[in-house]
């Protein structure tokens, strides 16, 4: 899948939260009617829900706010107020947990599926993060995006 514009990096923060920016692009473009259809059937699960979950926010009322207008920090906040706030160690530990998904763990056969699925092999992909942003066309490697400001 080429680069969708107006689609940030999984590896791009919002707050102390890196993907928190992504899902809620994707809720926008996909209301505009500019979300690829290859994106439709994971809005809602995978990490948008792995994320919810940590939030302590049901998908469908995020969504409900996010539409509502405001922006990425607004609509954080208003996550915090809804499932509590999360400390620096929860949000550091997070977000470190979603950039390794599919790296040695139960996910790890699924992503070297993906990997052919996507024409993908040989390049230097270890995580889901990876692959989505070698498959949107950014190299996360040659940027080294996994390397979070200090918190």
């Amino acid at each position: 899948m080429p680069h969708v514009p107006g689609l940030r990096s999984c590896y791009a923060q919002v707050g102390r939260l890196v993907y928190f920016g992504r899902m809620l692009d994707k809720i926008r473009l996909h209301a505009a009617g500019k979300l690829p259809a290859d994106y439709h059937g994971n809005l809602g699960i995978g990490f948008d829900g792995r994320t919810c979950t940590f939030l302590g926010v049901d998908y469908g009322a995020l969504k409900s706010r996010v539409l509502a207008g405001g922006t990425d920090d607004e609509i954080l906040a208003w996550c915090h107020e809804q499932g509590g706030p999360r400390t620096d160690d929860q949000c550091n530990i997070w977000s470190r947990f979603l950039m390794k998904v599919g790296w040695r763990d139960d996910r790890s056969a699924i992503l070297q599926q993906r990997l052919v699925a996507f024409g993908l092999t040989g390049k230097p992909i270890e995580t889901f993060f990876d692959l989505n942003e070698f498959d949107e066309d950014r190299d996360p490697v040659a940027t080294r995006a996994w390397e979070l400001p200090p918190s």
